[in-house]
């Protein structure tokens, strides 16, 4: 519940305590009053429109009193600054708004043309013109202004709304007064607020998505009537702002610019809170990042809404129906978000997802993509889908996260410490998964990351090293039916800090090793690399690959050859690919289904061979001795009947 504080100020006599009694007891006080009231404070249900609790403060201008009154000032949220003649009115240039600000205080300030009882043959139009709006122009500060009287009871309910609303609802972050135009933050928030409202996405607020906007901000239905009036006081600025398809963009953002220019900025307020803005114009922290955390050995994947919200966007913004997304249509999708998601542009995305033949990314890309983004950063996704509106369908009051765009998966058994518990680990339930492609320089890590988005490799001889990390994502089809969506990472320059740390190897759950069958050098890095981080062999299961098999196939100078060196190490003997064979494709499959069954994949720790023999051999003595001691039991028994 907010809190406003008014510090009345005003010269002595222009009637700051007929206003205040005025308020309390709803009549105007005949009686004499004591010249400066006690502090009043008034709770929402009274008096007041707002659900503010308001406290009223009198004030005096004499100057013995002038500590206090500065006092005030200072603790105040806004000023109500007061004049009733021409002497006072004089004084509020000269002395009141100068006082103000050398007193360094930012609040805005409501003035009040009191005793309008007494001016009854000037009109109220001709005082704010001649008076007010002089003043407002050289005084920015100035929120707004009213013509009062406290004898007859006249806006004395208003100029407190006043008050309450420059705290609440203030002018100053929307509206430009000296440029008669939206400031540009509000007409940022404004533009996003229309995408959302515009379902169909044509550039149009149809009847339709006006009457469902109507409801969502304010709670009840817009009359026919009241819509044509709406057109018809925007049109008369541009005949583009209203067309038979409905009002345009232009058009709503100059209906907000109306509401500014008429004092109604409380309802641009209750647009902007509508959609979660808070008072610097921007989305809520609560909003754009509600409470989620992905307990240990867990993962966040998209659930099923979280897909179908993606595939919606998608066939929205596909326009013409090709299949893909082209610059202008990714463009327009992003409009209402800061732009493409950082992890995205590190990646060089488009590039690092599924495309069309044109370049234009499928919805196959376009859904891979947020599965990574889910899986590396939860909360990017989740401010991503605030910025695209997934809870805009509903009415502001219903609770609707957007972490039910998520779901949780299992825990992940961590990997036991011998290779035997390892090879018991049971198959994982997560549709998510990421590897890392390890080797030595031009072994073919960068190639088997365009042959898995289906793209032409490098001609012969135009090795480039890569420099940075780079990320692929794709969908792979498991037997069955299956899919599972799969992250290939190539660690370039980032390799040494990642496998040096275990805390950054928790997300990786295959490690690829990659060498160059035609190149005798290649593999030696293989086995230094596993030798530098031992640890690698606990955390992932391993394949090993041998890439160029289209090339002549070379002894590698190594103490022992890939094949026996996988055999000692108990996992497969090395997958000989080709990008150039259509067969490429079942390496991706197979690193897909050893991370769901990553059992038999572990690399069998050094001498844990025989641990294991001694294992085996301890259980069958142990068997036997228990089945040696059941059966003297049996016999004594038989014995003690037979006596």
């Amino acid at each position: 519940m907010a809190t406003v504080r008014i510090c009345v100020c005003g010269d002595e006599g222009t009637g700051k305590s007929s206003l205040v009694t005025s308020l309390v007891k709803d009549v105007f006080v005949t009686t004499k009053i004591q010249p400066t009231l006690p502090q009043i404070t008034i709770p929402p249900s009274i008096g007041t429109p707002e659900n503010v609790t308001t406290t009223i403060v009198d004030t005096s201008a004499l100057p013995h009193q002038r500590a206090e009154l500065n006092k005030e000032i200072r603790k105040s949220n806004v000023i109500l600054l007061v004049y009733s003649d021409h002497y006072s009115y004089e004084r509020v240039a000269l002395f009141w708004l100068p006082h103000f600000r050398s007193l360094a205080v930012n609040v805005p300030v409501v003035l009040c043309a009191n005793k309008s009882d007494q001016k009854k043959s000037t009109s109220t139009d001709q005082v704010i013109e001649d008076e007010m709006l002089p003043v407002m122009a050289e005084f920015k500060e100035i929120d707004s202004c009213i013509r009062t009287s406290a004898r007859e009871h006249h806006n004395i309910n208003e100029v407190f709304f006043l008050c309450q609303k420059a705290v609440t609802d203030p002018i100053a972050p929307l509206y430009d007064s000296k440029e008669s135009a939206l400031k540009p933050a509000c007409v940022s928030a404004l533009q996003r607020i229309f995408y959302l409202c515009d379902r169909d996405q044509d550039g149009y607020l149809s009847d339709n998505e006006i009457h469902a906007f109507q409801s969502r901000c304010f709670g009840k239905p817009l009359s026919d009537l009241d819509l044509s009036v709406i057109k018809s006081s925007i049109q008369k600025y541009s005949e583009d702002f209203v067309t038979d398809k409905g009002i345009s963009q232009p058009g709503f953002i100059q209906l907000n610019k109306l509401f500014a220019e008429k004092g109604r900025h409380e309802t641009i307020w209750l647009v902007l809170r509508t959609f979660h803005y808070n008072e610097s114009l921007s989305l809520q922290t609560g909003f754009l990042c509600p409470k989620f955390d992905v307990p240990a050995n867990c993962s966040a994947e998209l659930s099923p809404a979280g897909y179908r919200f993606f595939v919606d966007l998608f066939l929205l913004h596909d326009k013409d129906n090709d299949g893909g997304l082209s610059p202008s249509e990714l463009s327009t999708l992003f409009a209402p978000t800061p732009g493409l998601p950082s992890q995205w542009l590190e990646n060089g995305f488009p590039s690092c997802t599924v495309r069309n033949d044109a370049g234009y990314v499928t919805l196959q890309g376009w859904l891979a993509q947020w599965s990574m983004t889910t899986f590396l950063s939860p909360k990017a996704t989740l401010a991503y889908l605030a910025y695209f509106g997934f809870d805009s369908p509903l009415p502001s009051s219903s609770p609707h996260p957007a972490t039910s765009a998520f779901t949780v998966t299992k825990p992940r058994k961590r990997p036991p410490r011998t290779t035997a518990g390892r090879r018991r680990l049971p198959p994982i339930s997560r549709n998510v998964l990421q590897a890392f492609i390890l080797g030595a320089p031009n072994s073919g890590k960068s190639t088997l990351l365009h042959a898995f988005l289906s793209r032409p490799s490098s001609p012969p001889g135009a090795y480039c090293p890569t420099l940075t990390p780079s990320t692929v994502v794709n969908t792979v089809e498991l037997p069955g039916g299956k899919q599972a969506t799969l992250l290939l990472s190539e660690l370039a320059s980032h390799e040494a800090a990642i496998l040096a740390n275990p805390a950054a190897l928790d997300k990786c759950d295959i490690l690829i090793y990659a060498y160059d069958s035609s190149d005798p050098h290649s593999f030696a890095h293989i086995p230094a690399l596993r030798e530098k981080y031992k640890h690698l062999d606990e955390c992932c299961p391993a394949i090993f690959v041998a890439t160029k098999a289209d090339c002549d196939r070379v002894m590698q100078d190594w103490d022992v050859q890939p094949e026996a060196y996988c055999e000692a190490l108990g996992v497969g003997k090395p997958l000989h690919v080709s990008v150039e064979w259509g067969s490429v494709q079942e390496l991706f499959v197979r690193v897909a289904e050893v991370g769901l069954n990553p059992g038999n994949s572990f690399v069998k720790g050094e001498g844990e061979e025989d641990g294991e023999g001694q294992e085996g051999w301890m259980g069958w003595w142990i068997a036997v001795g228990a089945v040696g001691v059941v059966a003297a039991a049996a016999v004594g028994m038989w014995k003690r009947m037979s006596a």
